[in-house]
């Protein structure tokens, strides 16, 4: 009876905060897809072919407009960097498409706050530039040509036909002509249903490791791992401390913010927490795909500058929001705990499974399905674009 009631209360969890956040998921992903439909891949690839700041700026433009689960993020910035983008863009891109974008900021608002809405937009671009300036100081021309001839290769990942399709509107002129021109809709459709299909499996392992933690770990477990008893040294230790819980739980994308959540109703730090999010593009399955993409002593190359980016970032992102006093007070979480009840969340959520199911029947009606087929897909040759996917009404 007492690993029913574990698991019964474990679920239970995960049940409260999906429904807390499923709002939040859609209309963000939504958002995100009408961003991306009007971002042409062709014009991402030639803007990247260096690594000066305005370019790496560019980089990170696109990376926001170009929102994405982090393997498909990885996959396409991999095709980036052999169709001709720098390695210090590809990255660049990375990062902002994965942590700067509409989806990830709106369900950790709603999760545990603005402030790491905030702390994310803020961090990210720290994360970035760090990275750019040790690439450049460190990271020698010898690597840079093994890195490329590794990633010509064209060895498989994941994600890499949903990397490779380009799913854009076709019409040209201003962007509100683009919006309301034929075949805009099943754009928007496209990505929508895609992207979804790219990180639902994450946001579900996120969910439910989240009810699970909550659950069954007790507090004094992460209090200590964090030495949160310790207020100074927690300013320290959170930021080093939360990439390896975020590398060993695996998660990545929006699925990690549920146990993010819960980290903070621990007593977690703000830094540690903010470091934790980070952490998605070092993860042990995407470390095995950087080691396929850009070999072995590249892709220790990148966890180790990713690494201490973003305990840097976090570190100065705590910094900055605690000289401004805007860090929370109380660890507390919107979700954790909550029972489900009639209120303006459920409304959020009924409208929002509506859009859903509209943008669904687009999908389905356009004749795309045969596309959630080839989200896996072989990586295309380096001297090919993106397959562009034709909107029909």
């Amino acid at each position: 009876m007492r690993l029913f009631h574990a698991i019964g209360h474990a679920l239970t969890l995960t049940g409260t905060m999906t429904w807390q956040i499923l709002w939040a998921l859609i209309f963000g992903f939504a958002a995100a897809s009408v961003i991306q439909a009007l971002v042409r891949r062709s014009t991402i690839v030639r803007r990247l072919g260096d690594d000066r700041p305005r370019t790496i700026a560019l980089a990170t433009g696109f990376g926001i407009a170009s929102s994405s689960c982090s393997y498909a993020a990885v996959a396409l910035a991999r095709t980036l960097y052999r169709q001709g983008a720098s390695l210090s863009a590809a990255m660049a891109f990375e990062i902002a498409s994965t942590n700067l974008v509409v989806e990830l900021g709106v369900v950790l608002a709603v999760l545990i706050g603005w402030q790491f809405t905030a702390a994310e937009f803020v961090g990210g671009p720290i994360m970035i530039v760090l990275v750019a300036v040790a690439f450049r100081l460190f990271v020698r021309d010898r690597l840079l040509r093994e890195a490329r001839t590794q990633a010509n290769r064209g060895r498989a990942g994941s994600m890499e036909g949903h990397a490779a399709m380009d799913m854009s509107i076709a019409a040209s002129g201003s962007l509100w002509r683009r919006l309301r021109a034929r075949g805009a809709l099943t754009s928007v459709s496209q990505i929508f249903v895609m992207e979804w299909a790219a990180v639902i499996r994450d946001i579900a392992v996120g969910l439910l490791l989240a009810g699970a933690v909550g659950a069954w770990v007790p507090t004094g477990f992460w209090r200590d791992l964090f030495v949160s008893n310790h207020p100074l040294a927690e300013k320290f230790v959170g930021p080093l401390i939360g990439p390896i819980v975020s590398v060993l739980s695996s998660v990545c994308s929006v699925g990690n913010v549920p146990l993010a959540a819960v980290l903070w109703t621990r007593g977690i730090g703000f830094g540690g927490v903010v470091a934790f999010v980070f952490a998605d593009l070092i993860i042990l399955p995407i470390l095995v795909i950087y080691r396929k993409y850009y070999g072995t002593r590249t892709a220790f190359v990148i966890f180790g500058t990713f690494y201490l980016s973003m305990v840097v970032a976090a570190f100065l992102v705590e910094l900055i929001f605690g000289g401004l006093g805007i860090i929370p007070s109380t660890h507390r979480a919107h979700v954790v705990n909550i029972a489900v009840r009639w209120n303006y969340t459920s409304f959020l959520d009924i409208v929002a499974i509506l859009v859903a199911l509209v943008l669904c029947f687009v999908f389905v009606r356009s004749g795309a399905l045969p596309m959630l087929r080839e989200m896996g897909g072989e990586p295309m040759p380096s001297d090919e674009s993106a397959t562009t996917v034709a909107p029909t009404e």
